[in-house]
């Protein structure tokens, strides 16, 4: 049986890092939204759904209403009302704890000799509001630079142990090719899932979620915590095979 509600994590499942979704996964996804509700849980902020996901269905809009889509980490949800995409609720970080954040990066590059990549595409910390971003990268580096730059999650590892020691009280997650993630402490994915859950009337054990960073430290791992049942899907394509074993197709 289909769950009342699939949650997928977008970069890395439902698209490649920071790329629209291709014709063949908004096919598969229209038809899941036929049969069920949908969720969509990234670390990015409300233009990253549209550029990535919500452009691609080219306005045929007809199913949005069982689209729900929780941004920075589940720290926002975003419903379709009257045509429109409202906010429905929000978690910020104050401009201390912004400051804070960006401090023990400049503290942790020095202890652990992080060098800089000399070409760095956008921004290499990002804020998001509710969650600031590290992109090895920069933010708007294109997926072929991205691949071949921390493939094993090394360098992100020795950032995310030696940030933890500094700003102990926040959620630190690795996430999509070259991002680590950073929230309040409660704002991780098990946060989204138990809000989705309680806004949509819908129990943990009705719902399934997929993702491609489920492994312990991934951005993903933490909705094990509140017993959903999971997917892995190490790229697009894996979770297109997933779509199609729920539909029977």
């Amino acid at each position: 049986m289909i769950p009342k509600l699939v949650v997928f994590d977008m970069d890395g499942t439902l698209t490649e890092s920071k790329s629209t979704a291709d014709a063949e996964m908004v096919e598969l996804v229209k038809k899941l939204l036929d049969k069920t509700s949908v969720a969509i849980i990234s670390g990015g902020g409300f233009s990253r759904f549209h550029e990535q996901f919500l452009i691609a269905f080219l306005n045929d809009i007809s199913n949005f209403k069982n689209l729900y889509l929780a941004a920075l980490t589940g720290g926002t949800l975003y419903t379709y009302e009257n045509m429109d995409w409202k906010k429905k609720y929000e978690d910020v970080l104050s401009e201390y704890e912004k400051a804070k954040i960006f401090d023990a990066f400049a503290v942790v590059f020095q202890e652990t000799g992080f060098v800089q990549d000399e070409k760095i595409y956008g921004t290499l910390i990002e804020d998001r509001g509710g969650q600031i971003t590290f992109s090895g990268l920069g933010s708007e580096a294109p997926l072929e630079v991205k691949r071949n730059w921390d493939p094993d999650r090394k360098k992100r590892i020795i950032l995310v142990e030696a940030l933890k020691k500094h700003i102990p009280d926040f959620a630190i997650g690795i996430g999509g090719m070259t991002s680590i993630d950073i929230s309040h402490k409660e704002i991780d994915k098990a946060y989204g899932i138990e809000k989705l859950s309680k806004y949509l009337s819908i129990p943990v054990s009705d719902m399934l979620f997929i993702g491609d960073a489920l492994f312990a430290g991934g951005n993903d791992y933490a909705v094990k915590k509140t017993g959903i049942e999971t997917r892995a899907a190490a790229d697009p394509d894996e979770t297109k095979k997933i779509i199609k074993e729920l539909l029977d197709i």
